[in-house]
């Protein structure tokens, strides 16, 4: 499913402002998401496979005996994406120094399950290059502007960087007390359902509907990403680094950002007759943009990622964790 847009912006810019040589490349590392054809409006789609796992809140019973059901998906996926950034930029008019202009790229997600092809995520959305500004004094970065029909908007931002090869960090399944340090060690709360796969429970998804997905895939689901590329010799990658959250240490930048929820989501009171149903608190993502030669020689373009998002119900932070491996069509 493609973005099916002509639009581009051609905002005005301040008289007298120099013009270089050569024409500004707005998007920045961002290039990599839609190439360069067709010159006038770039477009690439992305095509490949990933895992989705998603602690849900359980009212009353209606999924097994816990208040919780560990949703485990094999995935189908689609990432479109548009250059909207047209020949001015997207204009951000400043007042405490002057305005700015963004590059932008239009995407649009689909997810389906492997099992059945039924349809699991849509997300429209917006990535933009931002320059560096002086006031606030914030070094270049990259946003990402999505809006999750669940009814949550996130606005993630970052860096982007050219590194030697992706590198995956374990992506901790493991819920904890709401408020702790996300380190994967502090307060955490286990369950029967984080491990052996093969061993059935009423609260978690079939492994009929995920065969072959291992113990250590459930525990660790970004090693999905590492056995993808595990026989391709990486020749280049660009990593676009992003979050919700700007209170932690050394963010970039160190304000703005954040996530948006519904009053289902956020709820109201505290428990247990109040509080969220399932509020999405944070969101961290990384995306690599690499070329890479199989075991052929044959060279393509591939874009990898992984998504974490804190679900915040019943006093826990319950990690939603999506992968994937897709390759530029």
């Amino acid at each position: 499913m493609p973005i099916d847009t002509n639009f581009s912006f051609a905002h005005e810019h301040p008289v007298g402002a120099s013009s270089p040589s050569v024409p500004t490349d707005f998007l920045g590392l961002l290039r990599g998401l839609v190439g360069n054809k067709p010159a006038k409006q770039p477009k690439r789609t992305w095509k490949g496979k990933g895992f989705n796992l998603i602690w849900r809140p359980n009212f009353g019973g209606e999924f097994g005996p816990k208040p919780f059901f560990l949703e485990l998906n094999l995935t189908d996926e689609t990432l479109t994406f548009t250059d909207i950034t047209g020949s001015s930029g997207i204009a951000n008019r400043g007042l405490l120094q002057n305005g700015i202009f963004l590059g932008g790229v239009a995407y649009l997600q689909t997810i389906n399950d492997s099992f059945d092809n039924s349809g699991q995520h849509f997300e429209p959305g917006v990535w933009a290059n931002v320059p560096r500004t002086t006031n606030p004094k914030e070094k270049p970065t990259v946003v990402r502007m999505g809006t999750i029909p669940h009814g949550t908007t996130i606005n993630l931002q970052g860096k982007a960087f050219k590194v030697p090869k992706p590198r995956f960090d374990v992506a901790s399944i493991t819920p904890f007390t709401i408020g702790s340090p996300d380190d994967g060690k502090t307060n955490l709360k286990h369950f029967p359902e984080e491990k052996n796969i093969a061993t059935p429970s009423l609260s978690r998804t079939p492994l009929g509907r995920v065969a072959g997905l291992s113990d250590a895939q459930l525990a660790n689901p970004n090693l999905f990403l590492s056995e993808a590329i595990a026989r391709q010799a990486i020749i280049s990658t660009t990593l676009l680094k992003v979050t919700s959250d700007t209170s932690a240490a050394h963010s970039v930048p160190d304000t703005g950002g954040g996530t948006d929820n519904i009053a289902f989501l956020a709820g109201k009171g505290l428990g247990p007759t109040g509080g969220p149903n399932a509020n999405s608190a944070r969101v961290t993502a990384k995306f690599w943009i690499e070329q890479v030669k199989d075991e052929s020689g044959k060279k393509f373009d591939q874009l990898q990622y992984t998504q974490r998002v804190l679900l915040d119900f019943a006093g826990l932070s319950w990690p939603h964790i999506t992968v994937a491996t897709l390759v530029g069509q």
